[in-house]
């Protein structure tokens, strides 16, 4: 090959993308056999270590991956960051509501944005939605589940990182630890969270399916818990997710890692002794998530384009 043509190749090469990383520094969601995790670090961290009804107020950076899904400039439901462009929330919230147009995400943010624009500042970074796809077979209540593509880029900062996902929940069973997030109501009587909107936050138990299939078959109404829903509450009741926690994540954590295990689904009543919270088992959707939320390539790094362009030209005067 001469050397022209040698030129000509590293300027096509070049255009194609930036050099890889060497592998043990490449953050590659997409591989790994399906009973890992979905996405590698930085999923999962925060730097902060120090409603939701029966909760307390939150620290801004402690849940970095929770996110506000805004309508018409209102806090409508919760949702949790995958990675750069993808999140996750609740399919019913867009029963509704589909056009991508009335969507924001805000990122980042502490407060709710169920405020005026001139508090906008405060609350973190708004994103539009590109596009929104609900799971195939979602129903009222079965395979609640959504994914929102931002139209732009998330940027991580202390208060900005993507949760992990996990392909089976089933190490968290019986967790006592875990905790749900959300700006929703504090009471089952629609009560608001009070000023200064702060996000809030409460730790809950993992429920057997089969007890809560049995909770929720008494005294008269009743529910079915299907394989693809998880449930959490506390045993005496009083700590729940209530209405406007919805698409909202409950993340438990391994070694300081956290994972999403489910999303604020559904419910009787809120904080009730016989009726835990229904949340999308999310380990039922991994294959699903994977397969629609896989980071795309990165775009060609500009200065490489030019460098590959004035190659290129370097090539024909030469010829």
């Amino acid at each position: 090959m001469g050397a022209g043509a040698r030129t000509l190749l590293l300027a096509l090469l070049l255009a194609r993308g930036a050099p890889q990383e060497p592998e043990s520094r490449i953050w590659d969601p997409l591989a790994g056999p399906m009973n890992t995790r979905l996405f590698s670090k930085p999923c999962g961290e925060r730097e902060n270590k120090p409603l939701i009804v029966g909760g307390v107020e939150s620290a801004r950076g402690r849940w970095p991956w929770m996110v506000s899904l805004i309508r018409e400039k209102k806090q409508v439901c919760g949702g949790s960051l995958l990675n750069r462009r993808w999140v996750m929330s609740a399919a019913h919230c867009f029963a509704k509501y589909a056009d991508v147009d009335s969507w924001r995400v805000q990122v980042g943010q502490l407060r709710s944005g169920s405020f005026p624009e001139r508090f906008r500042t405060y609350i973190g970074v708004s994103y539009r939605v590109k596009k929104i796809i609900i799971h195939p077979r979602s129903t009222r209540l079965r395979h609640d589940i959504a994914l929102l593509q931002l139209a732009s880029r998330v940027y991580y900062t202390p208060n900005t990182r993507p949760v992990c996902v996990l392909s089976s929940t089933a190490m968290f069973q019986h967790r006592h630890d875990c905790w749900a997030t959300g700006w929703g109501f504090i009471s089952d009587n629609g009560t608001e969270i009070p000023p200064p909107y702060n996000l809030r936050e409460v730790q809950l138990a993992i429920i057997n399916n089969t007890w809560c299939n049995h909770l929720y078959s008494l005294p008269a109404v009743r529910y079915f818990v299907w394989d693809d829903m998880i449930c959490a509450g506390r045993e005496g009741g009083g700590a729940d997710t209530c209405g406007g926690d919805s698409g909202g994540p409950l993340v438990c954590d391994i070694d300081g890692i956290w994972y999403q295990v489910g999303i604020v689904s559904w419910g009787e009543g809120c904080g009730l002794r016989t009726r835990p919270g229904v949340y999308t088992n999310v380990s039922q959707h991994f294959k699903w998530i994977k397969l629609v939320a896989g980071v795309p390539k990165p775009d060609p790094s500009p200065t490489l384009l030019l460098l590959a362009l004035r190659c290129a030209s370097w090539v024909l005067w030469a010829a």
